[in-house]
């Protein structure tokens, strides 16, 4: 569906004297990478800690070939492909192992393949398909890649009715295949198999890659790039995403967030339409929430375009949106910071006012390398998102089983049953946190929380254990709200709480009961233990369907937080900002009561400016996002560095009245910096091979102590001499 890049951008901070050496640099960091088909080119040499070669069969020139040409260049280099999908023609076709295998694609209810390509269906991983998948990963390590990436682990929800699906069925069952359309059992049945497929796919592939790598005496790690529980649930697709972070052999994830999957129309309000602000906010926090408690390493990964075309102009501000909300976790700082870099600097979309698709202008190609470049200077900080913090909405793999098709007339359209409990919060500048309730046993999960909102509208516990832990939270003090009507049919599917002994009409009475609760008409407020928990018969879905729809919603949260938790003033807001160093990130909410722009007053540098000017006063207006560099929090001012460059800064050499440095971006751009001077440069030279070349821009700001710089970018490196 999509695929990644990752940059990175070497900046000072240098003593009186210091070189470095940039592949040196690049082999020691893992801070940022891209993932690409093609072979290396200078077009598109975005400077990257490393570089994922995508494919051993994919049409960008022989495979070892397109590793060696990205090691040359001083990247690390790992290897990526899809697990459901890919070049796999040799495979599907019999030219592998002599049989045609296109058999093993995921069919629909009308007997159709789904296809992610020519002749590439999306695929049922059998035992075959996967001891062929490791011929590929072999393949890479042996080539000498340091990480495997096993992208996108997909089931579609539609699907589920080829005979590899069924062999799966029996297999894992023990009895017959149930089309999934006829009842909402069999639908939940053959997600839980499709998830159980992929889990057991990747286990046994990065099983296979730790025992190789090691008998070579190597460590090579092990990725799931992957959408976020929420897309797949919205896009109806079943991927074993929370349960990989407790799987022996995983090492982490790529949060596949971009465009594409932020702009699903969403309800709220009464109102569908895009937010891509708020969607990819609540979709990075679904991937920290799945992986903060184990520690596994995730990448977060934003796309200056995506996959459908659309205008440039859409793509700028969308990949602001994004790329804002990525920056508001301070938690993370690994990015993977495009895919198919060759897509994006050669590739052709349109134009307002021009009837020819266009390339990249040299603007937005400026802008977009000063924000990928900036991200290797990307702290992990302390600090914390402005807002009421402490409050989650509980979410669990089996939201994805829900999904399709729809049963006894009951609807969930567009995921409404999870945003319903997310978007007032965080339309009112609430920082809402998911809660993956398969990470509930985990002692740090649950930490932080004051007051949770949980629904088994749309999702159910897969086990009983995590009532355990839920009961024991409220009852030391955790409020619960707990909105439901409990009526959607998958309520009395054959699980857990209706079987073995429990005989409980929905899942939600097993956790009551746990809490020595009983539900009395008229009430909905209980006392249990230390804490409280409330019980609204309504699904979370009426809350954003209908015209304001939350104001009950929102002022139980207030009454939960306030008094029962005593977490403090539940505050009211229409922006977040988020400190990270000197980095300053800011989003200002639409759809608030609040219509007025949030105003910063300071030494700033407009980093989604391809000038780089410096702003003592930056107006943020609702629906729009800042990326601010505070001059004035750089520690040592007297200390010559480069602050924010359409470049990667490398090899920086300091004395008391001379700063040299070479800059590397991709050939054919234009490169804009701001170098940060103890004095205004009298002299200043700039190169490629002792060939001087023009200077487009050489302006000196005495108020923030910064040369503003301008030049053509090569991709072998432009060498840099200031003098003052």
């Amino acid at each position: 569906m999509r695929k990644k890049i990752y940059f990175c951008l070497l900046l000072s901070g240098m003593s009186a004297l210091c070189v470095h050496n940039t592949n040196a640099q690049v082999k020691s960091k893992q801070k940022t990478s891209f993932q690409a088909s093609a072979p290396w080119s200078s077009d598109y040499d975005v400077r990257a800690d490393i570089a994922m070669v995508y494919g051993v069969n994919d049409d960008g020139g022989h495979f070892e070939d397109r590793i060696k040409s990205y090691r040359d260049e001083g990247y690390e280099v790992q290897f990526m492909t899809g697990i459901a999908w890919g070049q796999y023609k040799d495979y599907f076709l019999g030219e592998w192992d002599g049989k045609n295998h296109l058999d093993e694609g995921q069919v629909m209810r009308n007997g159709e393949t789904i296809w992610h390509g020519q002749n590439v269906p999306y695929i049922v991983p059998s035992s075959n398909f996967l001891n062929y998948m490791k011929t590929h990963v072999k393949r890479a390590i042996d080539a000498g890649v340091t990480a495997i990436y096993l992208e996108e682990p997909e089931f579609w929800a539609r699907a589920g009715y080829g005979n590899a699906f069924k062999k799966e069925w029996q297999k894992y069952y023990g009895f017959a295949w149930m089309p999934q359309h006829e009842s909402p059992e069999a639908t939940y049945l053959s997600s839980k198999l499709k998830y159980h497929l992929y889990f057991n796919a990747l286990k046994e592939i990065f099983t296979y890659v730790k025992s190789y790598s090691q008998s070579l005496n190597r460590t090579v790690k092990c990725y799931v790039p992957t959408h976020s529980l929420l897309n797949y649930s919205s896009w109806q697709i079943v991927s074993p995403e929370a349960s990989l972070a407790n799987l022996d052999g995983m090492d982490g994830y790529i949060a596949q967030v971009w465009t594409g999957t932020s702009r699903e129309p969403v309800y709220y309000n009464g109102l569908k339409k895009e937010r891509v602000f708020e969607n990819a906010f609540l979709e990075y926090g679904s991937m920290v929430s799945m992986t903060a408690p184990t520690g596994r390493r995730i990448y977060f990964l934003t796309d200056p375009i995506e996959d459908w075309p659309r205008s440039w102009d859409d793509y700028k501000v969308n990949y602001q949106a994004t790329f804002t909300a990525q920056l508001l976790y301070p938690m993370v700082n690994h990015y993977e910071v495009m895919p198919w870099p060759n897509r994006i600097y050669k590739g052709k979309f349109k134009v307002e006012g021009e009837a020819e698709k266009q390339p990249i202008s040299p603007a937005y190609a400026t802008q977009m390398q000063i924000m990928v470049n900036s991200l290797n200077q990307m702290p992990l900080s302390s600090n914390k998102l402005n807002g009421s913090r402490g409050i989650g909405v509980l979410v669990s793999n089996s939201m994805m089983f829900q999904r399709f098709p729809n049963h006894a007339g009951y609807e969930d359209p567009q995921l409404s049953n999870f945003y319903g409990m997310a978007l007032p919060l965080l339309k009112n500048g609430i920082p809402v946190e998911t809660v993956h309730m398969e990470n509930l046993a985990n002692k740090n999960t649950l930490k932080d929380i004051k007051v949770l909102i949980a629904s088994y509208a749309n999702m159910k516990p897969l086990s009983a254990a995590y009532h355990k832990e839920l009961a024991t939270w409220v009852k030391n003090g955790g409020v619960l709200l707990y909105y439901g009507r409990d009526t959607d049919p998958f309520q009395t599917v054959k699980e857990w709480w209706n079987t073995g002994g429990n005989s409980y009409s929905a899942p939600s009475q097993h956790l009551f009961s746990l809490l020595g609760l009983k539900e009395q008409a008229g009430f909905s407020k209980y006392k249990c233990g230390k804490g409280n928990v409330y019980i609204v018969r309504q699904d979370p879905k009426e809350l954003v369907l209908q015209t304001q729809g939350d104001a009950g919603f929102l002022k139980n949260v207030k009454q939960a937080y306030e008094e029962d938790a005593k977490a403090g003033k539940l505050l009211l807001k229409n922006n977040f900002i988020l400190e990270r160093g000197p980095f300053v990130v800011a989003a200002v909410l639409d759809e608030n009561s609040n219509s007025q722009p949030l105003t910063l007053n300071g030494t700033f540098i407009d980093l989604f400016n391809p000038n780089l000017p410096v702003v003592q006063q930056k107006s943020i207006r609702p629906g729009t996002q800042a990326y601010l560099f505070d001059v004035n929090k750089i520690e040592d001012k007297q200390k010559p560095q480069v602050i924010a460059a359409a470049a990667r800064v490398s090899d920086e050499v300091a004395t008391k009245t001379h700063y040299s440095f070479v800059a590397k971006s991709p050939a054919k751009t234009n490169n804009m910096m701001r170098i940060l001077l103890p004095a205004k440069p009298n002299k200043v030279i700039v190169q490629i091979n002792s060939t001087p070349l023009s200077i487009t821009k050489n302006e000196w700001d005495a108020a923030s102590g910064t040369l503003l710089l301008g030049f053509e970018n090569y991709s072998e490196g432009v060498h840099v001499d200031v003098n003052w």
